[in-house]
């Protein structure tokens, strides 16, 4: 797993070992673009919505929102992306933060109509995973959704089998979603569904607690 330090370093060829990950349909960033183009078309049916991103990285999803007229708040934890992906958006409101570490006043103090995290809660525990969309979840405004876009897969069997065929470069220390496994934990409070797009990716569309839900049937 890489550093802060690490991923200060890897900012200006992130993009590239992407592109070369991805053109190959390798893991981990195979169905890249797809994964981005599903959050986004999500969030766009909102217009000119705010939007929290957390990981934005280089600011590749985040600036084509930006420059759809989204209000766009972001977190991530190198100060090099930040930097990148400031340059690209003037008017954003991006801050170097550690999800680790919650959410900071600014974000939890606000709302937001779309919240969307691309290639970046891999880097979280399962348990850490759940307490950061618990967390989320109240600064939803009405009809609001949680995006996620991850190395993912629908059951344990299939990550074991894109563990064996990534042999000699598999990450042991990132902690990659399992669809089937994190729904079922999440089905108690919030509604999640899972959408595979590659082997090794897919996207989560999550919103709202379950009660309000039948709440609102009623």
């Amino acid at each position: 797993m890489l550093s802060k330090q690490g991923f200060n370093l890897w900012a200006d060829e992130y993009d590239k070992t992407v592109q070369v990950s991805e053109e190959n349909n390798l893991y981990p960033f195979a169905g890249y673009k797809r994964i981005l183009n599903t959050i986004f078309n999500e969030a766009m049916q909102n217009e000119k919505s705010k939007i929290l991103d957390i990981g934005f990285g280089t600011g590749v999803l985040t600036s084509k929102l930006y420059e759809e007229g989204h209000q766009m708040d972001g977190l991530d934890f190198s100060s090099k992306m930040v930097s990148i992906a400031q340059a690209k958006m003037p008017n954003a409101n991006l801050k170097e933060w550690d999800i680790s570490n919650g959410l900071p006043d600014f974000v939890s103090e606000n709302k937001y109509d779309s919240i969307i995290s691309t290639y970046t809660l891999h880097h979280l525990t399962d348990e850490a995973k759940v307490q950061l969309i618990k967390q989320l979840l109240p600064i939803l405004n009405q009809n609001g959704k949680l995006l996620i876009g991850d190395i993912a897969f629908e059951t344990r069997s299939q990550l074991n089998n894109c563990r064996k065929d990534s042999e000699g470069y598999w990450d042991e220390e990132e902690i990659y979603f399992v669809a089937e496994e994190i729904t079922a934990t999440l089905a108690a409070f919030c509604s999640c569904t899972f959408y595979p797009i590659s082997h090794c990716g897919g996207v989560f569309i999550i919103s709202g607690s379950v009660m309000n839900q039948r709440l609102t049937c009623q």
